[in-house]
């Protein structure tokens, strides 16, 4: 049987994106967390942060520096998560929310990873995760 249990952000300061990504997620930095692996745990699969000494940025959506990853975060209203993720230190690269207000916006973390606030149609969400219409 195959599990995913991590996913795994390099960066040069583990404490300060993890604490980013918690107050995005409102989820806390777990207790083991140090300056070479800091994690926020969702159920079974942990955020994690390794240690880079020589990160460098991707530079979306330069192709000469790409993202490698990037993360989907379904909000209900992307307005307010927008000014709460830019007040938690989140920079606004690209907006795609259609007339109807529904799409999403690129932004990037304190360190340049790129990750959206999604809003899509149909979409409601319950303890067992999303539920489509």
């Amino acid at each position: 049987m195959l599990r995913l249990t991590d996913f795994i952000i390099d960066a040069p300061d583990t404490m300060k994106l993890a604490a980013f990504y918690a107050a995005v997620t409102g989820r806390p930095v777990k207790e083991s967390s140090d300056a070479d692996w800091a994690g926020v745990q969702f159920g079974e699969i942990e955020l994690a942060f390794i240690r880079v000494d020589d990160y460098r940025a991707p530079q979306w959506p330069d192709a000469e520096h790409p993202k490698q990853f990037h993360l989907d975060f379904e909000v209900d209203d992307i307005d307010a998560e927008q000014r709460r993720v830019i007040d938690l230190g989140a920079t606004l690269r690209q907006d795609f929310i259609n007339p109807e207000g529904y799409g999403w916006r690129v932004f990037t973390d304190p360190i340049g990873h790129p990750f959206c606030l999604c809003r899509n149609k149909g979409v409601t969400w319950t303890e067992d995760g999303p539920v489509w219409s």
